[in-house]
């Protein structure tokens, strides 16, 4: 495992370890951020300290593999509720980060990471999907779009099927924009229901090599 310093560069990830980790430290500057996706790298983090990963397999969605059920598909076409895009995406962080969920212990997400997400956001690169009920905000993701990949970051909902909604809304948008590829990073049996898989790291990065310019 690598021990990063201020130099903007990462391993091969290839070094990584078994469970993912690839390395450690660095920053969380949006200039190293950037450079981690467009590797297919993402950060977690452990206390204060940067921990950067690249599992093998990847847990990844395809658009045209996505799953709805029956009850999902009469509440879009209910249209339960209202799905916007990029109208609060601090907000949808700092959702992410105070959200309650079962066998976790605390957030990875602190004030750093929502600084630089933000800050990306601005630069055209972050994005929110969100779903809102009665003018409140009940839902949503944000991740990093970069070509035709979709990063996919943190989730939260405060009302039943909220954020499945707007993930099932975003990725019909994202897929009549061309996105190609949704990197889900690890399993969740939340995501496996709505068709996400797993595929080997190597076809994971020729799918990311093939769609980031």
């Amino acid at each position: 495992m690598v021990i990063l310093d201020d130099k903007l560069w990462f391993p091969s990830p290839h070094e990584a370890m078994e469970d993912g980790l690839l390395a450690i430290g660095g920053d969380i500057t949006t200039a190293r951020l950037l450079l981690a996706y467009r590797n297919g790298i993402f950060p977690w983090y452990n206390d204060e300290i940067p921990l950067w990963w690249h599992p093998n397999p990847r847990f990844v969605l395809f658009p045209d593999e996505i799953k709805i059920s029956k009850s999902m598909k009469q509440l879009l076409n209910r249209e339960t509720f209202d799905f916007k895009v990029n109208t609060a995406f601090k907000d949808v962080v700092i959702n992410c980060k105070n959200i309650i969920r079962k066998e976790q212990d605390g957030t990875w997400i602190n004030e750093d990471i929502i600084e630089s997400y933000t800050k990306l956001h601005f630069q055209g690169f972050a994005h929110s999907a969100e779903a809102w009920c009665n003018g409140k905000l009940v839902g949503g993701l944000y991740g990093i779009r970069m070509g035709n990949i979709f990063f996919g970051e943190s989730m939260f909902s405060h009302q039943s099927n909220a954020s499945k909604y707007a993930f099932i809304k975003f990725v019909e948008q994202l897929k009549q924009e061309g996105i190609v590829l949704i990197d889900c990073q690890v399993y969740t049996e939340h995501l496996e229901s709505l068709g996400a898989r797993m595929i080997l790291r190597d076809d994971f990065m020729k799918i990311i090599k093939e769609n980031i310019s």
